[in-house]
């Protein structure tokens, strides 16, 4: 196995691990109460699954997204490892404290709450942040221009995402929301 695998398959087994942790936490959920219109869900879907194409599938079949962005060292192809484990595991450790209320489209679910603990205490998006760094750190690790095409669109996604939610989060707890973002980064963390 080449270095190159090796950083390779440190980058694909977190997303690994995240893929059968969604899939088994979804099936634990409340019902859908409300939730966004198809037309954009399809839209932010889109620019997730070409910029996660762009980084993961490999050749891009575009002569200069698949020139390196920087020559690869060792220091930068560990940096991309390591961000893509915290990544992914502020994503697991948010969708916890999410727990029944999670919902891959945004919802609103029967019974609703404001999350406030864990990730949640600081971040408004903790999820939306742990796979926005994810992305960015195997985006690092295999360092070429597609990735970095992949990463802005990944990032326009969720960003549009969570505003979604953000409108939807604050019509439905109204000042309790309000006081949240007070307390709270948007997909930063904020700390009081």
């Amino acid at each position: 196995m080449t270095a190159r695998d090796a950083f390779r398959f440190l980058i694909e087994v977190p997303w690994i691990v995240f893929l059968f942790y969604w899939i088994i936490g979804s099936l634990r959920t409340r019902a859908t109460r409300e939730k966004e219109p198809i037309a954009s869900r399809l839209a932010v879907l889109l620019l997730e699954v070409v910029g996660y194409l762009l980084i993961f599938a490999g050749a891009a079949g575009v002569g200069f997204l698949e020139t390196r962005v920087v020559s690869r060292t060792m220091p930068g192809a560990i940096l991309g490892v390591v961000l893509t484990w915290l990544g992914i595991g502020l994503a697991i450790w948010a969708r916890y404290h999410l727990a029944e209320y999670w919902s891959a489209r945004v919802t609103i679910k029967e019974g609703h709450q404001l999350i406030r603990t864990g990730p949640y205490t600081h971040l408004r998006h903790p999820i939306y942040s742990g796979l926005i760094l994810a992305t960015l750190g195997s985006a690092i690790a295999i360092d070429e221009w597609r990735c970095v095409l992949g990463f802005c669109l990944v990032l326009v996604g969720y960003c549009f995402k969570a505003r979604k939610e953000e409108a939807m989060l604050g019509q439905q707890f109204g000042v309790s929301f309000d006081q949240h973002k007070e307390h709270t980064g948007f997909l930063l963390p904020r700390f009081h």
